[in-house]
């Protein structure tokens, strides 16, 4: 009987592995294939299988020992990089925390300097964005750190770097809050933007002998403003006007309580008042309304 493992197809290193340590029978058999000690060649034979079979097992002890140190350092390895990061993880959480706390728990001034608006009516913001639902906690930021961050940004014309450093998480981080925020905002066009239906004089005209007898059939104020923007090279010049950088031209009607009740934006810079003024009052969608009798 021949001796498989000296054979062209040889078995894979786990077979062998296998064949070394698993199973005794299988190599006493491989061992000592022939018992006739009579038999000189059989007996060289078989110092010859014994030589071969402890070299495999030395093989295998060696594979077993290195495999099993390759598995100890990947663990090491894996279990210090968690501590790393969990660390890290902990110490931000920590920063941020005590931030939101001078921001929006401590002082006024702070959080009106810092987020241009008082504690208040940035619970209020935080609760009414919260309360639609599209702005959820996250693993290590909650609703009112992501609303905080958005503030700052178009308070203070930041960019994400800054906040990166004080806010403790990575750019793309904040550039995803930054969004979500805005975009959460936006949704609510409908609620903060209405426009008024002419039934009624505004209060402040009508308490205000000056104006009564004159403004008694306006319902607001309507200005053109022109805010800077960063554009590609090939419509840059769309968006040069009077200002020697990029802008866009903004129509907003607000009313005589200084509320903004209407915005049209994303004009460009060279485009004339009453060019944007006649589309706000044409567009199909998100038009201007002129309650008949009244004017702006």
């Amino acid at each position: 009987m021949e001796n498989p493992l000296l054979e062209e197809d040889l078995p894979s290193y786990l077979r062998v592995i296998w064949l070394c340590w698993a199973d005794p029978k299988l190599q006493a058999k491989q061992v000592h294939p022939n018992k006739n000690p009579s038999d000189p060649l059989a007996t060289e034979r078989s110092q010859t299988y014994n030589e071969e079979w402890q070299r495999l097992r030395r093989w295998a002890a060696t594979c077993v020992s290195m495999y099993a140190a390759y598995a100890a350092i990947l663990v090491s390895v894996y279990h210090h990089s968690n501590y790393l990061e969990r660390s890290i993880s902990n110490e931000g959480d920590y920063e941020r925390h005590a931030l939101m706390e001078r921001l929006t728990l401590m002082d006024n001034e702070d959080c009106y300097n810092q987020l241009r608006m008082g504690k208040d009516a940035f619970a209020r913001l935080v609760n009414i964005l919260r309360g639609i639902g599209r702005l959820r906690n996250s693993a290590h930021s909650n609703v009112k750190e992501q609303v905080a961050k958005f503030l700052h940004i178009v308070g203070h014309n930041l960019r994400n770097r800054t906040m990166k450093f004080y806010f403790k998480h990575s750019s793309e981080t904040v550039s995803h809050h930054f969004h979500q925020v805005l975009r959460t905002i936006i949704s609510l066009n409908d609620v903060f933007l209405k426009q008024p239906d002419g039934l009624k004089c505004p209060q402040e005209i009508k308490d205000n002998s000056k104006f009564w007898t004159y403004f008694k059939d306006y319902i607001g104020a309507i200005d053109g403003s022109h805010f800077r923007v960063k554009v590609s090279n090939d419509v840059v010049q769309r968006y040069r006007g009077r200002k020697y950088y990029p802008t866009q031209n903004v129509l907003a009607a607000c009313s005589f309580d200084l509320k903004f009740t209407y915005v049209l934006p994303s004009w460009e810079g060279s485009a004339l008042d009453s060019r944007i003024l006649d589309n706000a009052l044409m567009r199909d969608f998100d038009k201007l309304i002129v309650p008949q009798g009244d004017y702006w």
